[in-house]
């Protein structure tokens, strides 16, 4: 299917769990592998009414459930790309954790390729900067072996992967996420122009503090902050205030308005 048919809808990949409608910011987040959009509901909350906040939903999950999974980067950030053309209205940003880093990243590539001056800042969660390259092969494991690496990262997802019912559903999505990533290979284009922003945890096994750190290779002079968190893969369930206050504080600099506490 192509962008054209359908697929790149507002209204299948974009979810609002508080509209913030008179807000002057914009942030659309990106989910991890195998996570669905209410991974970011914590995050909308915190940020309304000053922030209008989008999360994206990819196929294969919740709603979306009788879709296929796309196991391909540049593909699905074709269609999120696409998705976004009617919520340009105002400063856009972009917040990505582990695979939605690398989507927010070839989302971010497309916007201001096709819309000069969005986004207004990316902000990169819990991945390697893509020049980094580790072999990762988790969608070659068997069920078990899949089950084991998500109890590894003692993510959201462990204790419901417990449930022989949910484990069901989500190993496809999760076996498709993971090669979708796997598979994906950086290749530079023109460079950001964009503000970014790293934020990682300082014991994630998934991605080293320097291998975050070289996000900064993605930014514009200047224009690159670093910022690091007690705490592994999933440091930002914990830490989301601090993860709030670091956003909110990044946007109030983009466009004079932040956050009020």
């Amino acid at each position: 299917m192509g962008i054209d048919d359908g697929l790149g809808d507002e209204s299948l990949w974009l979810r609002r769990f508080a509209p913030a409608d008179q807000a002057v910011n914009r942030l659309v987040c990106f989910p991890h592998a195998g996570a669905s959009a209410p991974f970011f509901l914590p995050m909308a909350r915190a940020l309304a009414p000053t922030v209008d906040v989008l999360a994206v939903q990819y196929p294969g999950r919740q709603d979306r459930r009788a879709e296929p999974c796309i196991e391909d980067i540049p593909t699905l950030a074709d269609h999120i790309a696409h998705a976004l053309t009617g919520s340009l209205d105002r400063p856009l940003s972009l917040f990505g954790h582990s695979m939605g880093a690398v989507l927010a990243f070839e989302v971010a590539q497309r916007l201001q390729r096709d819309h000069p001056g969005r986004p207004a800042h990316l902000f990169v969660s819990g991945r390697r900067a893509p020049t980094r390259l580790r072999e990762e092969t988790h969608h070659l494991l068997d069920d078990e072996g899949i089950i084991a690496e998500i109890r590894s990262r003692r993510g959201p997802q462990a204790r419901a992967m417990e449930n022989p019912e949910v484990r069901e559903m989500v190993l496809p999505t999760l076996r498709g996420d993971y090669a979708a990533v796997g598979r994906y290979r950086y290749v530079a284009g023109d460079p950001l122009r964009c503000p970014v922003t790293a934020l990682v945890g300082d014991r994630d096994r998934e991605a080293g503090v320097e291998e975050v750190r070289d996000w900064e290779q993605q930014a514009p002079d200047g224009a690159f902050e670093f910022r690091v968190f007690p705490g592994g893969h999933f440091y930002l369930v914990k830490e989301i205030a601090g993860v709030v206050s670091v956003v909110s504080d990044r946007l109030a600099a983009t466009t004079g308005t932040g956050l009020r506490r």
